[in-house]
C-alpha cells in the first residue's frame, strides 16, 4: 500500500485488511502515523501480517530501495501523492521534477521491479488512485492534472501489456473527498464546488477505499484498463 498514511490510505488499510490482506504499510513522513496504524490493524486482525516500509519518492531510485523490502506481492495500490496548487508560470522544474517522481515515475518502476512476484499468482492487481482533474484538468493545479493524467494513461497502457501475466490493472478518480489535502480550500469556494456536484455532497475517503476494495475483491476480474470515476457526478 503506497501512501498508507494520508486519508484515503488509511481507510483502504483498514478496509483491505477486514477483506483478510496482509499489507505493507508504506510511508514517506508520517512515520507516527504508519506505525499506529499497524498497531491498531495488528491488535484487530492477529492472524494477518502488517509490515512498515519507508521511501521518498521525491528521489530518483526511491523504487529501487523500497523494492528490496517487498516479497510475496499480490496487489499495489498507488495512493501516495502530493498536491500543488500553482500557475504554470510559478511552478518551477524542482516543481515539476517532484511531482513526476512521486506520481508517475517512482511508482512505475516499483511496479516494474515486482511484477514478477504479481505473475506468480493467477489473479494480481494493481489499482491507483487517480483524480478527477486527470480527466479532466484544473486550472491552478496544471501539473497536478498533467501527472495525475499519466497515472490514468500508465493504466490504459500497462493494463494491456500485463494482461497475458493475469495483472489487473486499474484507477479510481475521486473527485472531491474529505481529507486534509482539501482543508486548505476557503468555504466559500467549497460551496461553489458543492453547487457543480448533482448529489450535492462531498466523498468521504471510505467511498474510495469500498471502491478499490471491489477492484481487489475477485468480484471485479473481468475489468482492466478501467478508470472508475468517485466523484458524486461531478464529472460523467
Amino acid at each position: 500500500m503506497l501512501g498508507a498514511t494520508g486519508g484515503i490510505g488509511q481507510a483502504i488499510c483498514h478496509q483491505l485488511a477486514a477483506s483478510g490482506w496482509s499489507l505493507y504499510i508504506h510511508y514517506y513522513q508520517q512515520d507516527v502515523a504508519a506505525n499506529k496504524l499497524q498497531t491498531q490493524l495488528s491488535m484487530k486482525y492477529p492472524n494477518q501480517s502488517f509490515t512498515v516500509v519507508h521511501a521518498d519518492f521525491t528521489l530518483e531510485d526511491a523504487a529501487q530501495g523500497l523494492a528490496k523490502h517487498i516479497h510475496h506481492v499480490r496487489a499495489v495500490v498507488v495512493a501516495n501523492g502530493q498536491s500543488m496548487y500553482k500557475l504554470l508560470t510559478e511552478t518551477t522544474t524542482d516543481d515539476m521534477n517532484a511531482l513526476w517522481k512521486v506520481h508517475v515515475q517512482n511508482p512505475a518502476m516499483f511496479i516494474s521491479l515486482v511484477s514478477a512476484q504479481l505473475r506468480s499468482f493467477n489473479q494480481s492487481y494493481i489499482v491507483f488512485i487517480g483524480s478527477i482533474w486527470g480527466n479532466t484538468g484544473a486550472a491552478g493545479e496544471v501539473m497536478y492534472s498533467a501527472v495525475k493524467g499519466a497515472q490514468h494513461a500508465f493504466v490504459k497502457a500497462y493494463s494491456k501489456e500485463a494482461a497475458f501475466g493475469g495483472i489487473r490493472v486499474n484507477a479510481v478518480a475521486p473527485g472531491w473527498i474529505e481529507t486534509r489535502m482539501n482543508n486548505v480550500i476557503p468555504a466559500d469556494e467549497k460551496q461553489l464546488i458543492l453547487d457543480e456536484i448533482p448529489l450535492m455532497t462531498t466523498g468521504e475517503p471510505q467511498n474510495v477505499a469500498d471502491t478499490v476494495n471491489f477492484l481487489l475483491s475477485g468480484k471485479a476480474d473481468y475489468m482492466t484498463g478501467e478508470i472508475l470515476k468517485v466523484n458524486g457526478g461531478w464529472y460523467i
